[in-house]
Protein backbone atom coordinates (compact mmCIF):
# COMPACT_ATOMS: atom_id res chain seq x y z
CA UNK A 1 0.00 0.00 0.00
CA UNK A 2 1.33 3.41 -0.87
CA UNK A 3 1.72 5.87 2.02
CA UNK A 4 -1.06 8.40 2.45
CA UNK A 5 -0.66 11.95 1.20
CA UNK A 6 -0.53 13.15 4.80
CA UNK A 7 2.63 11.12 5.43
CA UNK A 8 4.50 12.44 2.40
CA UNK A 9 7.43 14.77 3.15
CA UNK A 10 6.97 18.44 2.31
CA UNK A 11 9.45 20.22 0.05
CA UNK A 12 11.10 23.31 1.53
CA UNK A 13 13.24 25.25 -0.90
CA UNK A 14 14.98 28.61 -0.86
CA UNK A 15 17.06 30.52 -3.35
CA UNK A 16 19.04 33.70 -2.73
CA UNK A 17 20.44 35.74 -5.61
CA UNK A 18 22.80 38.70 -5.49
CA UNK A 19 23.61 40.87 -8.51
CA UNK A 20 26.08 43.70 -8.85
CA UNK A 21 27.40 45.98 -11.57
CA UNK A 22 31.08 45.37 -12.16
CA UNK A 23 33.00 47.16 -14.93
CA UNK A 24 30.21 47.19 -17.49
CA UNK A 25 28.81 43.77 -16.61
CA UNK A 26 26.09 42.43 -14.31
CA UNK A 27 27.59 39.58 -12.30
CA UNK A 28 25.67 37.17 -10.10
CA UNK A 29 26.08 34.92 -7.09
CA UNK A 30 23.51 32.43 -5.81
CA UNK A 31 22.86 30.24 -2.79
CA UNK A 32 20.19 27.57 -2.51
CA UNK A 33 18.68 25.08 -0.09
CA UNK A 34 16.37 22.26 -1.11
CA UNK A 35 14.76 21.75 -4.52
CA UNK A 36 15.24 25.20 -6.01
CA UNK A 37 17.99 26.12 -8.44
CA UNK A 38 19.12 28.72 -10.92
CA UNK A 39 20.58 27.79 -14.31
CA UNK A 40 23.76 29.25 -15.74
CA UNK A 41 23.73 33.03 -16.16
CA UNK A 42 22.97 34.01 -19.75
CA UNK A 43 23.73 37.30 -21.52
CA UNK A 44 21.60 37.35 -24.70
CA UNK A 45 21.54 41.16 -24.76
CA UNK A 46 25.21 41.61 -23.95
CA UNK A 47 27.15 41.76 -20.67
CA UNK A 48 25.02 44.51 -19.13
CA UNK A 49 21.94 42.27 -18.62
CA UNK A 50 22.02 38.96 -16.74
CA UNK A 51 19.25 36.49 -17.57
CA UNK A 52 18.58 33.76 -15.03
CA UNK A 53 16.13 30.84 -15.26
CA UNK A 54 14.69 29.73 -11.92
CA UNK A 55 14.15 25.97 -11.74
CA UNK A 56 12.10 23.89 -9.30
CA UNK A 57 13.01 20.26 -10.17
CA UNK A 58 9.92 18.62 -8.55
CA UNK A 59 7.82 20.52 -11.09
CA UNK A 60 5.03 21.66 -8.77
CA UNK A 61 3.88 22.31 -5.22
CA UNK A 62 1.51 20.31 -3.03
CA UNK A 63 0.07 21.09 0.39
CA UNK A 64 2.78 21.96 2.90
CA UNK A 65 5.46 22.76 0.29
CA UNK A 66 7.10 26.16 0.64
CA UNK A 67 9.43 27.94 -1.76
CA UNK A 68 11.17 31.24 -1.09
CA UNK A 69 13.07 33.35 -3.62
CA UNK A 70 15.05 36.40 -2.49
CA UNK A 71 17.07 38.60 -4.82
CA UNK A 72 19.05 41.81 -4.45
CA UNK A 73 19.93 43.89 -7.50
CA UNK A 74 22.83 46.22 -6.72
CA UNK A 75 22.97 49.76 -8.06
CA UNK A 76 23.11 49.89 -11.84
CA UNK A 77 22.66 46.15 -12.43
CA UNK A 78 20.20 44.79 -15.01
CA UNK A 79 18.47 41.46 -14.51
CA UNK A 80 15.82 39.34 -16.24
CA UNK A 81 14.28 36.46 -14.29
CA UNK A 82 12.02 33.80 -15.78
CA UNK A 83 11.10 30.12 -15.41
CA UNK A 84 11.30 27.15 -17.79
CA UNK A 85 7.65 26.20 -17.30
CA UNK A 86 4.49 26.84 -15.34
CA UNK A 87 4.37 26.99 -11.56
CA UNK A 88 1.86 24.28 -10.66
CA UNK A 89 -0.13 24.21 -7.44
CA UNK A 90 -1.51 20.68 -7.14
CA UNK A 91 -4.40 19.29 -5.13
CA UNK A 92 -3.96 19.66 -1.38
CA UNK A 93 -5.60 17.53 1.30
CA UNK A 94 -4.77 19.99 4.07
CA UNK A 95 -2.18 22.76 4.40
CA UNK A 96 -1.55 25.36 1.71
CA UNK A 97 1.35 25.30 -0.72
CA UNK A 98 3.29 28.57 -0.54
CA UNK A 99 5.59 30.49 -2.85
CA UNK A 100 7.06 33.75 -1.59
CA UNK A 101 9.18 36.05 -3.76
CA UNK A 102 11.01 39.11 -2.42
CA UNK A 103 13.11 41.23 -4.80
CA UNK A 104 15.04 44.37 -3.84
CA UNK A 105 16.18 46.71 -6.62
CA UNK A 106 18.75 49.38 -5.80
CA UNK A 107 19.26 52.81 -7.35
CA UNK A 108 19.48 52.83 -11.12
CA UNK A 109 18.99 49.05 -11.47
CA UNK A 110 16.52 47.43 -13.89
CA UNK A 111 14.51 44.29 -13.28
CA UNK A 112 12.30 42.18 -15.51
CA UNK A 113 10.24 39.64 -13.57
CA UNK A 114 8.76 37.30 -16.22
CA UNK A 115 7.84 33.88 -14.82
CA UNK A 116 5.64 31.65 -16.92
CA UNK A 117 2.07 31.07 -15.78
CA UNK A 118 0.80 29.84 -12.44
CA UNK A 119 -1.61 26.91 -12.79
CA UNK A 120 -4.06 26.35 -9.93
CA UNK A 121 -5.23 22.75 -10.11
CA UNK A 122 -8.66 21.78 -8.84
CA UNK A 123 -8.71 21.37 -5.06
CA UNK A 124 -5.45 23.23 -4.53
CA UNK A 125 -4.80 25.56 -1.62
CA UNK A 126 -2.17 28.05 -2.72
CA UNK A 127 -0.44 31.21 -1.54
CA UNK A 128 1.44 33.07 -4.27
CA UNK A 129 3.18 36.18 -2.93
CA UNK A 130 5.47 38.62 -4.76
CA UNK A 131 6.99 41.70 -3.11
CA UNK A 132 9.26 44.24 -4.79
CA UNK A 133 11.19 47.12 -3.26
CA UNK A 134 12.38 49.77 -5.72
CA UNK A 135 14.93 52.39 -4.70
CA UNK A 136 14.97 55.88 -6.25
CA UNK A 137 15.82 55.58 -9.94
CA UNK A 138 15.18 51.82 -10.09
CA UNK A 139 12.69 50.52 -12.66
CA UNK A 140 11.01 47.24 -13.48
CA UNK A 141 8.64 45.44 -15.82
CA UNK A 142 6.84 42.44 -14.37
CA UNK A 143 3.85 40.20 -14.85
CA UNK A 144 1.71 37.65 -13.10
CA UNK A 145 -0.29 35.12 -15.14
CA UNK A 146 -2.69 32.90 -13.18
CA UNK A 147 -5.04 30.23 -14.54
CA UNK A 148 -7.75 28.64 -12.40
CA UNK A 149 -8.01 25.02 -13.47
CA UNK A 150 -6.76 23.55 -16.73
CA UNK A 151 -9.12 24.84 -19.43
CA UNK A 152 -7.04 23.31 -22.23
CA UNK A 153 -7.78 19.87 -20.74
CA UNK A 154 -11.36 20.65 -19.78
CA UNK A 155 -10.53 20.54 -16.06
CA UNK A 156 -12.32 23.25 -14.10
CA UNK A 157 -11.58 24.85 -10.76
CA UNK A 158 -14.51 23.57 -8.71
CA UNK A 159 -12.91 23.45 -5.26
CA UNK A 160 -9.95 25.20 -3.67
CA UNK A 161 -8.50 28.67 -3.33
CA UNK A 162 -5.57 30.83 -4.40
CA UNK A 163 -4.34 33.79 -2.38
CA UNK A 164 -2.61 36.24 -4.72
CA UNK A 165 -0.40 39.00 -3.29
CA UNK A 166 1.38 41.51 -5.55
CA UNK A 167 3.16 44.41 -3.91
CA UNK A 168 5.58 47.18 -4.77
CA UNK A 169 6.39 48.40 -1.31
CA UNK A 170 5.08 51.83 -0.49
CA UNK A 171 3.08 52.43 -3.66
CA UNK A 172 1.04 49.44 -4.90
CA UNK A 173 -0.63 46.46 -3.29
CA UNK A 174 -3.09 44.00 -4.81
CA UNK A 175 -4.20 41.12 -2.63
CA UNK A 176 -7.10 38.86 -3.45
CA UNK A 177 -8.48 35.49 -2.43
CA UNK A 178 -9.70 33.57 -5.49
CA UNK A 179 -12.04 30.91 -4.13
CA UNK A 180 -13.63 28.30 -6.31
CA UNK A 181 -16.99 28.69 -4.53
CA UNK A 182 -17.07 32.50 -4.78
CA UNK A 183 -19.66 32.63 -7.56
CA UNK A 184 -20.07 36.41 -7.46
CA UNK A 185 -16.37 37.00 -8.03
CA UNK A 186 -15.88 34.26 -10.60
CA UNK A 187 -19.05 34.63 -12.67
CA UNK A 188 -20.14 38.25 -12.34
CA UNK A 189 -19.42 40.74 -15.13
CA UNK A 190 -17.97 42.94 -12.38
CA UNK A 191 -15.61 40.13 -11.40
CA UNK A 192 -13.88 37.53 -13.56
CA UNK A 193 -16.91 37.07 -15.85
CA UNK A 194 -16.39 33.33 -16.03
CA UNK A 195 -12.82 33.58 -17.34
CA UNK A 196 -10.19 31.26 -15.82
CA UNK A 197 -7.08 33.24 -16.86
CA UNK A 198 -6.42 36.32 -14.70
CA UNK A 199 -3.31 38.37 -15.39
CA UNK A 200 -1.49 41.63 -14.63
CA UNK A 201 1.43 43.27 -16.40
CA UNK A 202 3.02 46.34 -14.86
CA UNK A 203 5.90 48.74 -15.16
CA UNK A 204 7.07 50.65 -12.13
CA UNK A 205 9.66 53.14 -10.98
CA UNK A 206 11.24 53.91 -7.65
CA UNK A 207 10.93 57.61 -8.58
CA UNK A 208 7.80 59.40 -9.70
CA UNK A 209 7.05 59.71 -13.40
CA UNK A 210 5.50 62.86 -14.76
CA UNK A 211 1.87 62.76 -15.75
CA UNK A 212 2.93 62.92 -19.40
CA UNK A 213 5.24 59.90 -18.98
CA UNK A 214 2.49 57.87 -17.32
CA UNK A 215 0.04 58.81 -20.04
CA UNK A 216 2.55 57.77 -22.70
CA UNK A 217 2.98 54.35 -21.08
CA UNK A 218 -0.79 53.85 -20.88
CA UNK A 219 -1.31 54.99 -24.47
CA UNK A 220 1.53 52.76 -25.64
CA UNK A 221 -0.14 49.70 -24.11
CA UNK A 222 -3.56 50.52 -25.53
CA UNK A 223 -2.15 51.28 -28.98
CA UNK A 224 -0.22 47.98 -28.99
CA UNK A 225 -3.29 45.96 -28.03
CA UNK A 226 -5.37 47.70 -30.71
CA UNK A 227 -3.01 46.49 -33.45
CA UNK A 228 -4.55 43.03 -33.50
CA UNK A 229 -3.46 39.60 -32.38
CA UNK A 230 -4.77 37.02 -29.97
CA UNK A 231 -8.17 37.95 -28.53
CA UNK A 232 -8.52 38.84 -24.86
CA UNK A 233 -11.91 38.67 -23.16
CA UNK A 234 -11.31 42.00 -21.41
CA UNK A 235 -8.44 44.32 -20.53
CA UNK A 236 -7.78 47.72 -19.04
CA UNK A 237 -4.80 49.97 -18.33
CA UNK A 238 -4.59 52.16 -15.24
CA UNK A 239 -2.05 54.19 -13.30
CA UNK A 240 -2.91 53.92 -9.59
CA UNK A 241 -0.20 56.44 -8.68
CA UNK A 242 2.76 58.29 -10.19
CA UNK A 243 5.11 55.27 -9.98
CA UNK A 244 3.07 52.41 -11.45
CA UNK A 245 1.21 51.61 -14.69
CA UNK A 246 -0.81 48.36 -14.74
CA UNK A 247 -2.42 46.36 -17.53
CA UNK A 248 -4.99 43.81 -16.36
CA UNK A 249 -6.54 41.14 -18.56
CA UNK A 250 -9.02 38.26 -18.53
CA UNK A 251 -9.06 35.42 -21.04
CA UNK A 252 -10.35 31.88 -21.60
CA UNK A 253 -6.79 30.53 -21.79
CA UNK A 254 -3.30 31.65 -20.77
CA UNK A 255 -1.87 31.57 -24.30
CA UNK A 256 -3.59 34.70 -25.67
CA UNK A 257 -2.60 36.66 -22.56
CA UNK A 258 1.02 35.56 -22.88
CA UNK A 259 1.02 36.57 -26.56
CA UNK A 260 -0.42 40.05 -25.97
CA UNK A 261 1.64 40.73 -22.85
CA UNK A 262 4.81 39.99 -24.80
CA UNK A 263 3.80 42.64 -27.32
CA UNK A 264 3.14 45.26 -24.63
CA UNK A 265 6.37 44.33 -22.87
CA UNK A 266 8.21 45.02 -26.13
CA UNK A 267 6.55 48.42 -26.44
CA UNK A 268 7.21 49.38 -22.82
CA UNK A 269 10.81 48.21 -23.09
CA UNK A 270 11.33 50.62 -25.96
CA UNK A 271 9.45 53.45 -24.24
CA UNK A 272 11.30 53.08 -20.93
CA UNK A 273 14.78 52.03 -21.98
CA UNK A 274 14.99 52.76 -25.73
CA UNK A 275 15.98 49.17 -26.49
CA UNK A 276 14.29 46.16 -28.05
CA UNK A 277 13.26 43.40 -25.66
CA UNK A 278 14.69 39.98 -26.42
CA UNK A 279 12.80 36.85 -25.43
CA UNK A 280 14.28 34.21 -23.15
CA UNK A 281 15.41 31.27 -25.25
CA UNK A 282 13.38 28.77 -23.20
CA UNK A 283 10.12 30.42 -24.28
CA UNK A 284 10.70 29.04 -27.78
CA UNK A 285 11.21 25.41 -26.72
Amino acid sequence: MSPSAASQPHWKGSLRLDYRWDQGRTVARDWHEGPLRVLKALYPDGPHTCEHVLVHPPGGLVGGDELRIDAHLGAGSRVRLTTPGATRFYKSLGPAAVQRVSLRVDEGARLEWLPLETLAYNRCRAVNECRFRLAAGAQMIGWDLCCLGLPASGDGFEHGEVLQHLEIEGCWLERGLLRADDRLLRKSALGLDGQPAVASLWCASGSAWTEAQRQTLQDTALHTLAQGGAVLHAYGVTSPNDQVVVLRALAHRVEPVFDRFQQVRQAWHQALWSTAASQPRLWHL
